[in-house]
């Protein structure tokens, strides 16, 4: 599947952060994955923001793997971060550059006040193309 990473000259360069403005795909395949957390199998959190983060990346890699999905296929991820702040993003820009490497998805990053379980923290769901 080829892809292809547009990042307008005229807006500001979003790779220092982890991200691209534009992925653009042909036809192919979509693959929505759900919202991962920090959860292991058992459904227990990581205890902090930096081990939800690993933790959540780590399941959204399984949840690839299972619908034959690898990074490279990913053009856009959504993020949710409880009480986001700038310490925050440092942590997730380096957890979306080891997995994504220099194939940056297009990303929102969404501040909340909660999300679905007591003590999650973070929260990542991604749309991937396969052709």
């Amino acid at each position: 599947m080829s892809k292809a990473i547009i990042n307008p000259e005229t807006l500001f360069d979003p790779e220092p952060f982890g991200f691209s403005h534009v992925v653009s795909a042909p036809s192919g395949r979509l693959v929505y994955i759900a919202g991962q957390g920090g959860e292991n199998r058992n459904g227990v959190l990581a205890s902090g923001f930096e081990a939800q983060v690993g933790q959540a990346f780590s399941n959204l890699a399984t949840a690839m793997s299972a619908a034959g999905v690898d990074p490279s296929h990913v053009v856009k991820i959504s993020t949710f971060i409880v009480d986001h702040d700038e310490t925050k993003l440092g942590l997730l820009t380096d957890a979306v550059r080891d997995l994504f490497g220099p194939s940056l998805p297009a990303q929102t990053l969404v501040p909340v006040t909660r999300l679905a379980l007591d003590g999650m923290l973070f929260e990542v769901e991604a749309i991937a193309v396969v052709g």
